[in-house]
């Protein structure tokens, strides 16, 4: 695969992988050098759906270790031996890249490389911060539907990172602050719930 290829013939690469299921070992080594920002989005990707628990607090958790790991100022991410080894059914990787596919390739034509200030090494820990609070929403968002701006917003910045796109980049922080508005207002109706039932 060229060194430069894009988000869509890396995820369509990734889907093509041969097995019936695909290891988060094996997922790691298709994302290579661009593994950090690969990997936020592959972890946006199933909250861009109506999808169940837990996946949304799944995807929370392992998101805050990347993003932790990106605002510390690693090169490469670090995920525990027990994490790698898990799998996951390729059907469900080829079925999550399909649905995806189309709105990729969209905003992958209509990006480009700008607010070239996004590539600096400073910029890039702050997203990692950035990441960190929307993790943190993913955790504790809404059933169902509460995740799905965070997701996008995940993605987002994700692609934002690969295509070397700032705007990508502050779309993605403009509907996370939208998303992360609404975990705060669902946190709040519940202990306003408990506290009224206390």
């Amino acid at each position: 695969m060229p060194p430069k290829a894009r988000t869509s013939l890396v995820l369509t690469a990734l889907a093509e992988t041969s097995g019936e299921r695909l290891t988060v070992e094996e997922i790691v080594s298709v994302l290579r050098d661009r593994a950090f920002a690969l990997l936020v989005v592959l972890l946006g990707l199933p909250n861009c759906l109506p999808m169940p628990p837990p996946i949304p607090l799944l995807s929370g958790l392992l998101l805050a270790l990347v993003a932790a790991q990106l605002a510390a100022g690693w090169s490469y991410p670090w995920l525990p031996r027990a994490l790698l080894r898990r799998s996951m059914a390729t059907a469900d990787v080829v079925r999550a890249v399909g649905r995806a596919m189309p709105t990729l390739l969209r905003l992958e034509r209509w990006s480009r490389p700008r607010m070239t200030v996004f590539e600096s090494a400073l910029a890039v820990r702050l997203i990692g911060f950035i990441l960190l609070a929307l993790s943190i929403g993913l955790i504790f968002a809404a059933p169902i539907v509460g995740q799905i701006p965070l997701g996008i917003a995940v993605c987002l910045v994700g692609l934002g990172l690969v295509e070397r796109d700032g705007v990508l980049v502050m779309a993605g922080v403009a509907i996370g602050l939208l998303g992360l508005a609404l975990s705060l207002g669902f946190i709040w109706a519940i202990v306003a719930g408990i506290d009224q039932l206390i």
